[in-house]
């Protein structure tokens, strides 16, 4: 039987896609836009997703790496991801017009970070270098924090005072292994002290879960997500963990027809970064190749919004 003969179903995890914080990014952008009479810049990818960035450039966004890439005066978004205080500084001490789609969510890690610095702890946050959002939150204490991403960081691991130390985590990492990490942390300092609620986002949870709800059923798992998305990564890693092959994609035209072959049981999800309308579109492209039912599997439902800052509320 060949790949566009075989009857398929795709198991859907749902939530996928948008979360608050993306919906909310994304429309701070728009609104700048509808309301401006000159270029808005926006310092990094507003979101972690291509077809997000190019749909919102050809409204007018312009996209920079830095600040020193943006005239002085002009207007400036900072993404969703947040930024360190040192890059706050320099938009004031420039004279441009911030304005802030951080996601509610990461500015409270930011939060938890000064406090924590303030009281006199090692502040060790878990995440992956290089990811803005890391950037942003060891920006925040910088002379006391430090990075680990994995269980066996912590070993080497060397800290002023084992009495008192605490933690933080970015907030899309796969929740599983920040236990291990947190576990290792816990072990070396009986008195590490963590946040009062988990860092990691009620979204990248959910979406977890998901994902873990259909890889158990399914012969092959498809993420829509781009690469740099940390979420998007993290569901694709979790599908592989529990057996299931699992591929992340931009768009439906990277689905490659090899991986089709013998999948008659397809799950579905999409990084909380990615439009939703990728995901039909995955959809319609495999029901171009035969006959598809589609099955929706849903873990939780989404209520949370996030209100837009002041800024962009008039």
């Amino acid at each position: 039987m060949t790949v566009a003969a075989l009857r398929r179903t795709v198991l859907l995890a749902a939530p996928r896609s948008f979360c608050a914080g993306v919906e909310r990014a994304i429309e701070v952008v728009e609104r700048v836009l509808d309301a401006a009479d000159r270029p808005v810049y926006v310092r990094k990818q507003i979101v972690h997703n291509r077809h997000v960035v190019a749909d919102l450039e050809t409204r007018g966004a312009v996209f920079v790496e830095e600040l020193d890439e943006v005239p002085d005066g002009a207007t400036v978004v900072f993404s969703a991801h947040g930024v360190a205080p040192q890059v706050r500084a320099e938009a004031e001490a420039r004279s441009l017009r911030v304005v802030d789609a951080t996601c509610p969510l990461v500015t409270k890690v930011h939060a938890e970070a000064r406090r924590f610095a303030a009281r006199g702890d090692t502040v060790v946050l878990v995440g992956h270098a290089g990811h803005e959002e890391v950037d942003g939150t060891l920006g925040e204490a910088p002379e006391r924090t430090v990075l680990v991403e994995s269980a066996g960081d912590v070993a080497r691991l060397r800290v002023e005072d084992p009495s008192r130390v605490s933690y933080l985590t970015q907030t899309t990492l796969a929740a599983d292994e920040v236990g291990e990490v947190v576990d290792a942390l816990r072990a070396r300092f009986p008195a590490l002290r963590g946040p009062g609620s988990d860092d990691i986002c009620y979204a990248t949870t959910n979406r977890q879960e998901a994902v873990a709800a259909v890889a158990r059923d399914a012969d092959l798992v498809l993420v829509v997500g781009s690469a740099n998305s940390s979420n998007s990564l993290r569901l694709v890693e979790l599908a592989r963990r529990l057996g299931t092959p699992a591929h992340l994609i931009d768009d439906a035209s990277e689905i490659d027809p090899a991986w089709l072959a013998g999948a008659r049981v397809i799950g579905l999800s999409a990084g909380a970064s990615a439009p939703p309308h990728l995901v039909d579109e995955v959809i319609a492209a495999l029901r171009a190749l035969g006959p598809l039912t589609v099955e929706e599997r849903r873990v939780a439902v989404e209520r949370l919004q996030f209100s837009l800052p002041s800024t962009v509320r008039s």
